[in-house]
């Protein structure tokens, strides 16, 4: 048998044998694998996205406004104080208010925040308010919207109430160490000693004066009416101060009363609200992601910029411009007047049945200050309101002042007047932290201005015996 010679191995086929070859086999990639490298993936690309931001200082655009901005956004809930799952948007804020069958909302309680502190009433006040009334006590009682509150006002002390109250305690101290700075409290005959003494300033009534902020954030005329006539009342106040008219000026006509916003949509078909508030809610959160906005950062650099945040509506949670909550023609304005005007008017018939005397003024807003007398903040938040507003706004107003004087002059036994729009001058610079709410040092001019008009008022006075004798 013939015997064929081995074949030689060539250099190649080493290298081509099952022993080299088993390195150079490619691993197969499983589903699964796939599955979790995807996430993984995403994660460690949002990680280095965030960095990217962080490093490149726009990080802190996505990070909400400040603390004291956070802290006074409305969180809107039920009448027995739950969240409405429908309302989203509307439930980011600190400040809880839950609805009420009459005044539409008002504060759930208590509830404190590093900022403010809403007592066991409902008030913000430090201390509770018993519905009983002390003997030696004054109740003086603040009606209005946020500007009455004190929005964004570092704390309680801050707000125009207790800064009122603390100059009429000081009033009473005075009085007491100093009678004769005063005037007496019986008049002589003689008439020239009766002309010098009427030179002096008068005694106001000796007590614990009280003041207390029953103010809420978006409360307009029609609010107030309900809470006076439900809640107030029967507190047995001496004096009502109301500080008002932007609420009304900015709340169409259609309403009678602010309400927790978008809740008759809400109420008319909650399933749907509910899908809408869900997709917002997921759209918003994509946009936020470091991915999509290092994306817009260079793509398109104007997208990744947070707008500046409007605060002047306190119930604004659409975020929508302010020029679109004003009147759109005359009609309307005269709608939204009247409703002012008819509201006060009952208020005040109200309190005069019960003997309590009514201040109403008119709270400031930006476009009736100077412009020198702006502060750099001030100028830009005059500026981002627009031409339209700052044309309409200051003709549209006017009309609620000129409401409020003659109210002033059809009861001029129990009103008295202040006009805060027109009549700003001696406000510190700055006076506001946006249109329409004010400084801390705002604030205390504001209290001043009052503590001299309840002071001069015979309502508040102790008026000295034989004062009215004639001569």
């Amino acid at each position: 048998m013939l015997k064929l010679p081995k074949k030689t191995r060539s250099y190649n086929s080493y290298y081509n044998s099952s022993y080299y070859n088993k390195g150079k086999t490619r691993p197969k990639i499983s589903v699964f694998g796939i599955i979790v490298a995807i996430p993984v993936l995403i994660v460690l690309s949002e990680f280095l996205a965030q960095t990217y931001l962080a490093m490149t200082g726009q990080g802190d655009e996505t990070k909400g406004t400040s603390p004291l901005i956070e802290a006074y956004k409305p969180q809107f809930r039920t009448a027995t104080n739950q969240a409405i799952e429908g309302l989203k948007d509307q439930d980011q804020g600190e400040l809880l208010l839950k609805r009420s069958s009459t005044t539409g909302y008002e504060f759930a309680s208590p509830q404190k925040s590093e900022f403010f502190y809403i007592n066991e009433q409902g008030l913000r006040d430090n201390d509770p308010v018993p519905l009983a009334k002390p003997k030696n006590e004054i109740r003086i009682f603040v009606l209005g919207g946020s500007t009455a509150f004190g929005q964004l006002n570092p704390n309680n002390n801050s707000t125009i109430s207790h800064q009122l109250e603390a100059r009429l305690q000081q009033r009473v101290k005075q009085q007491k160490s100093s009678p004769s700075s005063y005037r007496p409290d019986v008049f002589p005959f003689f008439v020239p000693s009766r002309q010098q003494l009427m030179k002096l300033p008068p005694k106001i009534r000796e007590g614990n004066y009280r003041v207390i902020n029953a103010a809420v954030p978006g409360y307009s005329s029609g609010n107030q009416l309900a809470q006076l006539a439900t809640k107030i009342l029967p507190y047995q106040p001496d004096l009502i101060v109301v500080l008002d008219g932007y609420g009304d000026m900015m709340l169409s006509s259609n309403m009678p009363q602010s309400d927790i916003p978008n809740i008759d949509g809400f109420l008319a078909d909650a399933k749907e609200h509910f899908k809408n508030s869900l997709n917002f809610s997921a759209d918003e959160w994509i946009q936020n992601t470091g991915l999509v906005r290092t994306y817009n950062s260079f793509t398109n650099p104007s997208k990744n910029t947070r707008p500046v945040v409007d605060t002047s509506l306190a119930t604004n949670t659409e975020g929508k411009a302010l020029k679109y909550y004003l009147p759109e023609n005359e009609d309307e304005l005269k709608l939204r007047i009247n409703r002012y005007r008819e509201n006060h008017k009952r208020l005040i018939q109200l309190s005069a049945k019960m003997g309590v005397p009514v201040v109403l003024a008119i709270q400031p807003e930006i476009t009736s200050r100077p412009l020198e007398k702006l502060s750099s903040d001030e100028k830009a938040v005059r500026d981002r309101l627009g031409t339209e507003y700052l044309e309409k706004f200051p003709k549209a107003y006017t009309e609620f002042v000129k409401a409020t004087q003659q109210l002033g002059k059809a009861y001029p036994k129990n009103v008295k007047v202040l006009n805060f729009y027109q009549s700003n001058s001696n406000f510190p610079t700055p006076m506001f932290t946006d249109s329409v709410h004010l400084t801390e040092k705002s604030n205390t001019v504001l209290a001043e201005t009052l503590y001299h008009a309840i002071t001069a008022w015979e309502k508040i006075q102790i008026v000295p015996q034989n004062f009215y004798l004639k001569n």
